[in-house]
């Protein structure tokens, strides 16, 4: 449309068609008092008179004003409430919800009688079922704040969403640390594909759940077969925390589903908390197919993506917090978004129950109850010249590829303190650690962990430099 176009009259033709829709009456109590604020890059700003009626606009006429925005700006359209505020604090700014919770289609699953077994010449029943896909709105791709800690898993998700099952990225295995994405991610992606394809059948699982179902499903007589049935119909499956997708037989049932629905050009995404190569307890066989795809590790965000996120959270929330409080908040939480997200709630649930600013004093105040003191002002490079001072060694010694007992093991209590007290990933660890694989990484951490209970020396080794990093106040 025309960008000289001002907010009055992108509003004004958004009226126009409204006042088609919707009855006189409801028009006149709730549209005509909305006042238009600003239009900028496809977002107008609306003021409403009360977050109440905020709240109502958007449980009864959300779906309205979407297709009226997209009508009227565009595919990119998006909306912002302010509401006004009987204070001195300025006015509370909430982005438009992003719709409600995707509905997947009945599908015909076939199902046997729970008692005896049929004969050759019985055929299963037909039973149409309703299957919740178990997705959040909130954790939709607009809700995620991108960066170069998760900007090729996003990539790689705009392209499933665009056409699931047909990319090379099947499966894709989303993993790295707790709190750093990967359910919000694979969540989107299922939300992108429900939107763009609303037929597709998609579900989201945890591994745990899936086990716990495998297991209820064996004790009930013909209701396994009930039980696989029902998942090949999935069009996308999301497995959540597939490392806890643990014993022989739900993982043999898990092969079986996987086979069928990749070779039907379904959708599979999984994410863990390590790589597929990784994971313990696991058939060799479904180890190889979950490498079949793409694999992504989601590291741990960098200090602008830290703060654009807090920026983006609190905007969500309709709070207006100064900039020195989420500096404060991105320089002092560095592991992970959810401690991020928990700092910030919490901070705006503290000042909103003691009528106080938020300010950075209280920002103080309050993180230092959660998070104590951070373990995450360790750095890997913090950690290499502690081990070389304690060793007395120089960091190009620790870094070489040097076969000396006292090398190797000052290069592994490294590894395992970066692993222990930052929690980086175990690729990081290695390319910091003088360019080694995860796998090596993986092997001294475990190493480090059998010296430890067997020899007394050694322990007293790792506990003297943790000491040093972590002193005891």
């Amino acid at each position: 449309m025309d960008r000289n176009n001002t907010h009055i009259d992108v509003w004004n033709n958004c009226l126009r068609i409204i006042e088609q829709i919707v009855e006189p009456k409801k028009f006149d109590m709730w549209f005509k008092p909305i006042v238009p604020l600003e239009f900028k890059e496809q977002t107008i700003t609306i003021e409403v008179p009360s977050d109440f009626y905020r709240e109502y606009l958007e449980d009864l006429y959300l779906d309205v004003l979407q297709k009226t925005l997209k009508r009227v700006i565009g595919a990119g359209a998006k909306l912002v409430y302010k509401t006004k505020v009987v204070t001195t604090q300025p006015p509370m700014a909430f982005p438009a919800s992003h719709g409600n919770v995707p509905v997947n289609k009945s599908v015909s699953v076939n199902t046997y009688p729970t008692a005896g077994n049929p004969g050759p010449f019985v055929f299963p029943g037909l039973k149409k079922i309703q299957i919740n896909p178990r997705l959040n709105p909130v954790y939709c791709f607009d809700n995620l704040v991108e960066g170069e800690c998760n900007k090729m898993g996003i990539t790689a998700g705009h392209s499933i969403s665009d056409a699931p099952g047909n990319t090379p990225f099947n499966p894709l295995f989303l993993f790295g640390g707790p709190g750093l994405g990967k359910t919000h991610l694979a969540q989107a992606i299922g939300i992108a594909i429900k939107k763009k394809y609303p037929d597709l059948v998609v579900l989201y699982v945890t591994g745990n759940e899936f086990k716990t179902q495998y297991m209820d499903a064996v004790h009930i007589r013909n209701k396994l077969t009930d039980f696989i049935a029902f998942y090949m119909k999935i069009d996308v499956l999301i497995v959540d925390d597939i490392q806890d997708l643990i014993g022989q037989g739900s993982q043999s049932a898990f092969f079986n589903i996987f086979n069928h629905l990749h070779e039907n050009g379904k959708q599979l995404i999984f994410t863990s908390d390590r790589a597929p190569a990784d994971l313990q307890n696991f058939e060799e066989r479904l180890l190889s197919r979950m490498k079949w795809g793409l694999s992504v590790e989601l590291q741990v965000p960098t200090y602008t993506t830290r703060l654009e996120m807090l920026k983006a959270r609190a905007f969500r929330e309709g709070v207006v917090v100064s900039e020195d409080v989420l500096v404060y908040l991105a320089t002092r939480i560095k592991s992970n978004f959810r401690e991020l997200e928990g700092a910030l709630i919490s901070i705006i649930a503290y000042a909103t129950l003691i009528h106080k600013e938020i300010t950075v004093e209280l920002a103080e105040q309050v993180t230092g109850k959660i998070v104590g003191e951070e373990k995450n002002d360790i750095t890997i490079d913090k950690v290499q010249k502690i081990v070389c001072e304690y060793f007395n060694i120089t960091r190009d010694t620790l870094l070489s590829k040097s076969r000396k007992r006292n090398i190797v093991q000052a290069r592994q209590i490294a590894m395992y303190m970066s692993r222990s007290l930052i929690n980086c990933s175990l690729s990081t660890i290695g390319t910091e650690l003088g360019g080694k694989d995860h796998a090596t990484v993986l092997h001294a951490c475990s190493t480090v962990s059998d010296l430890m209970s067997t020899d007394k020396t050694f322990r007293q080794y790792v506990s003297d430099i943790e000491k040093m990093l972590v002193p005891v106040r």
